[in-house]
């Protein structure tokens, strides 16, 4: 079991690498070209969609098949991204891009609390009270560390960063 959780948190610290690097040619295509447009108008929810959706899943992975009690910063993280999955269904749906608005403000929360529980998991000392005190989660546990940097936080970050980027990106090239 360990082998395979081992690999799993190496695969998915590369997916948020990946993320991270997808955020950043966003951000400057956004702010260049806009070469990316129709891409991002035509896929976009649908990969903001499978974002929420593989994040949901790799955190219910992680808390119900692997074992790991999550914290209460982590649970507000999840607080902030599981109806991103269902909300985002309904916006591929109905086609409704304006959904962008609703998701970056359920993004930002939840970047910043991930942001915070990295800064713990980094040795940072604790200025809000880890929601967890008492339940046997500690805030500032490290489950995963991958390549000097990558914790499940960061993961998070990485994900909820990403998400307010293609949320940007497709309200600021949708067509009326």
């Amino acid at each position: 079991m360990m082998e395979l959780i081992q690999q799993t948190n190496f695969f998915i610290a590369l997916g948020g690498i990946v993320t991270l690097l997808s955020a950043a040619i966003l951000i400057f295509d956004l702010k260049t070209s806009r070469s990316l447009a129709a891409a991002v108008r035509m896929y976009g929810l649908f990969v903001a969609f499978f974002v929420t959706l593989g994040g949901s899943i790799m955190a219910l992975v992680y808390s119900e098949y692997f074992g790991f009690i999550p914290c209460g910063l982590c649970w507000l993280q999840r607080i902030f991204l599981f109806p991103q999955v269902i909300m985002l269904a309904g916006a591929l749906f109905y086609k409704d891009r304006l959904f962008a608005r609703y998701g970056i403000m359920l993004s930002i929360p939840g970047l910043i609390i991930a942001l915070y529980q990295h800064y713990l998991q980094l040795g940072g000392t604790e200025f809000v009270r880890c929601p967890a005190a008492g339940t046997g989660a500690d805030c500032a546990k490290q489950f995963m560390f991958e390549f000097g940097f990558m914790t499940f936080p960061m993961l998070s970050a990485i994900a909820f960063l990403f998400l307010i980027v293609l949320y940007i990106y497709i309200l600021k090239t949708r067509t009326v």
